[in-house]
């Protein structure tokens, strides 16, 4: 066998869609990780220089970002074992490594082992379908406040007297982020208007934005993923019925 057909085997040898899939996975779970831990530290210096002045009126909210930042260093880790595990995983189950090392052969630990892992990333497609989700909620808070703050500034171009638009405030304490007696705890007129021409707030919405991209790049990792691993186990069951080995 000369050099070409080597290169030709080997190249024929490789899952493409797991090894798109991984990709992907590597890329959205870094997009997600490293700016939502700087969106979070982004989020409490807003908070601390905006709208609290005390620290115990954001305590809470300040050990949920702490703790959420330690379940990203998780993340992390665990999705690049994952993404290695899968992707070795397609190397052994598709039918070119099968058609490349001739006559088909599998075990039944082998399929159960294909079974556990298209289980698991199942469950763990499901589970990111609630982060995506649930990263949408402060890209909604920011985009309100942003599009609140476009009006404030309107009512001031179109009208001389403040009391047009000193009502139009934003309440951190209505979304349970900070306790009711905060100091100030919100913000409203042209004070609000102010908040939102900072390079902290803008900031901090193009990373939640980035965060909730990287969580739907992931999520979509975990549904390429399915397709092959699925496609490869209906494989294994059906040869294994038809008695190939």
């Amino acid at each position: 066998m000369g050099c070409y057909d080597c290169c030709i085997r080997c190249i024929g040898a490789v899952p493409y869609p797991s090894l798109v899939a991984t990709l992907l996975c590597y890329a959205g779970t870094a997009l997600f990780c490293g700016c939502g831990h700087e969106a979070l530290a982004q989020t409490e210096m807003l908070v601390e220089t905006y709208f609290a002045r005390n620290p115990q009126d954001y305590e809470v909210m300040a050990a949920f970002i702490k703790y959420f930042q330690f379940v990203i260093y998780g993340l992390a880790s665990f999705f690049f074992l994952y993404g290695l595990l899968l992707l070795a995983e397609g190397f052994y189950t598709t039918s070119a490594v099968k058609q490349t090392f001739g006559e088909f052969r599998s075990t039944q630990c082998g399929r159960c082992l294909s079974l556990t892992i298209i289980i698991v990333t199942y469950i763990l497609a499901f589970i990111w379908l609630a982060v995506f989700a649930f990263s949408i909620i402060p890209v909604f808070f920011l985009f309100n406040m942003e599009h609140t703050c476009h009006n404030i500034n309107i009512l001031a171009e179109t009208t001389p007297s403040i009391n047009q638009h000193s009502w139009i405030c934003m309440d951190p304490r209505q979304y349970g982020l900070l306790s009711w007696d905060a100091v100030p705890g919100k913000s409203c007129g042209m004070t609000l208007a102010s908040i939102c021409k900072t390079s902290e707030f803008h900031t901090t919405y193009d990373l939640y934005i980035a965060t909730f991209a990287g969580a739907g790049v992931t999520l979509l990792a975990l549904i390429l993923y399915l397709v092959p691993s699925t496609y490869n186990y209906a494989v294994l069951r059906f040869l294994g019925r038809k008695g190939i080995r």
